[in-house]
């Protein structure tokens, strides 16, 4: 009698959970849409699936640009996985939001209903662009001319509640009147869901990194750091300097006390080339090098082995390895099998991507292959950390959800191809930032991770203390 009593009561808080849990779907395909800058970066399709533009907000490759995005008019049809009941519609607008002013659901007959209009404020004066053209400011790569759009930047989420609820809603059409708000527009994502608690954007993380102590800041001077990496015997902590035009290899020697001592400017050899000198990885019986300059065309990437007493072994070169930038960034495994690099191709997601590459026979590499949407986004992706284990990979971002700018996450791999990983988790709060935080190197042997990070206006090298084991166990 008390084991069906019991029940009776589990059963019934359950159905009132369940009642008050709420259902959110998000966009996941593209119906209709009035218009589209087309390729990868700012397309139709990055308004699909969850937030990726928020909560940090601001310009993003990930989020949807209309052509009249400035001061014009634009619709877009969205359907959803399955029908659902809805008592919310969320706009997430993550650059100059307040320029929805309709929307109407679709319950399935094919009929699109109004459910909410925004009332026009005969007060706020309608923006007019100055631009010459649609398309001049949108692509912000440094290889094209462009025109910036008003620096206006005011992200919102449109969050309509219903009065009434619909059932069986299949697909959402959006109106906007960009010329309400000044500066250009874009749109990350569309959601529904069944309850009026408020739709929000999640940061990907866990608790075990809010739990960590508070980062420290290895004290440099006026010298501006960058790629650090630590000696394979612990004792040396190497990075690049960028006070001058050609960058500077420094290192910092380990005391007595087991911290690091003040910088010293490093043998010169390691300094040699015109820019972009840093060291990507530092083994025994080899250390990979950055700075070479290197002839398209020839399979030279701009790296270099040398030995222990820094001299050059060979180059690296890479099948058809082609560079859209000045500048890449490696991790390579210590048998020398396997290398992630950071790099924008013609293979690219959108902007820098994370490749992969495996060493030949003749000791030079094959063709770089991409490592997948899901670790790669529209934006850029670079500055990779491959553990021990050949699984676990640190890299900085600015394509997730965040907490500002470029972040540093954690993905494992999940088969033996290279191209299947897990979804990245945010390093949280207590390393990442609403700035810059990126150029990671952890050491395993101390539990450590070490990363540029910018305080008060300033680029620093930064250091805290994480549990292996917290890296690996998803």
């Amino acid at each position: 009698m008390k084991k069906s009593i019991l029940f009776s009561l589990f059963s019934i808080f359950f159905l009132l959970f369940s009642a008050k849990a709420q259902q959110v779907q998000w966009a996941n395909k593209v119906i209709k849409f009035s218009s589209d800058l087309g390729g990868k970066q700012n397309g139709i399709k990055r308004i699909l699936g969850i937030p990726d533009a928020f909560p940090q907000g601001g310009s993003s490759a990930n989020a949807w640009t209309p052509k009249n995005a400035l001061d014009g008019k634009e619709v877009i049809e969205v359907g959803f996985e399955k029908p659902q009941t809805v008592k919310q519609i969320a706009i997430f607008e993550n650059l100059n939001a307040g320029c929805v002013y309709k929307i109407a659901v679709d319950n399935g007959s094919g009929d699109y209903e109004t459910v909410w209009t925004r009332t026009r404020d005969w007060k706020t004066p309608i923006y007019k662009t100055t631009l010459s053209t649609d398309r001049s400011y949108y692509f912000k790569r440094k290889r094209r001319k462009i025109q910036e759009a008003p620096d206006v930047i005011n992200p919102g989420i449109e969050r309509v509640i219903l009065d009434n609820t619909v059932n069986g809603v299949v697909a959402v059409k959006v109106f906007f009147s960009f010329a309400v708000v000044p500066g250009g527009k874009q749109i990350d994502a569309i959601g529904i869901s069944d309850s009026d608690v408020l739709i929000e954007a999640k940061i990907n993380t866990n608790a075990v990194f809010e739990n960590l102590s508070k980062p420290e800041v290895i004290s440099l001077g006026d010298l501006i750091p960058s790629s650090p990496i630590v000696s394979f015997n612990g004792q040396k902590l190497f990075f690049s300097e960028r006070t001058n035009d050609k960058e500077l290899l420094f290192s910092c020697s380990k005391d007595v006390n087991g911290k690091w001592a003040k910088p010293i400017e490093e043998n010169p050899a390691l300094s040699q080339n015109p820019t972009y000198n840093a060291v990507m990885a530092h083994h025994p019986n080899f250390i990979l090098k950055s700075g070479m300059v290197y002839n398209r065309g020839t399979g030279e990437t701009g790296y270099e082995f040398l030995d222990s007493n820094y001299q050059q072994t060979r180059l690296l070169k890479i099948a058809a390895y082609n560079n859209y930038d000045e500048s890449s960034s490696a991790s390579i495994t210590a048998d020398q099998k396997t290398m992630v690099i950071g790099i924008e191709t013609d293979m690219t997601q959108g902007g820098m991507d994370l490749y992969f590459t495996n060493k030949k026979e003749d000791g030079t590499y094959g063709f770089l292959q991409n490592m997948g949407k899901i670790i790669n986004s529209a934006a850029d992706e670079g500055m990779p950390c491959l553990l021990s284990d050949q699984k676990t990979l640190l890299f900085c971002s600015n394509g997730f959800s965040s907490f500002g700018d470029f972040d540093i996450y954690v993905t494992h791999r999940l088969d033996d191809t290279w191209k299947k990983w897990s979804e990245p988790i945010n390093l949280g709060s207590k390393i990442n930032s609403s700035d810059y935080e990126g150029s990671c190197y952890y050491d395993e042997k101390t539990e450590t991770l070490y990363y540029t990070k910018w305080v008060n206006d300033k680029p620093t090298l930064s250091f805290i203390k994480i549990p292996l084991a917290s890296l690996m166990q998803f």
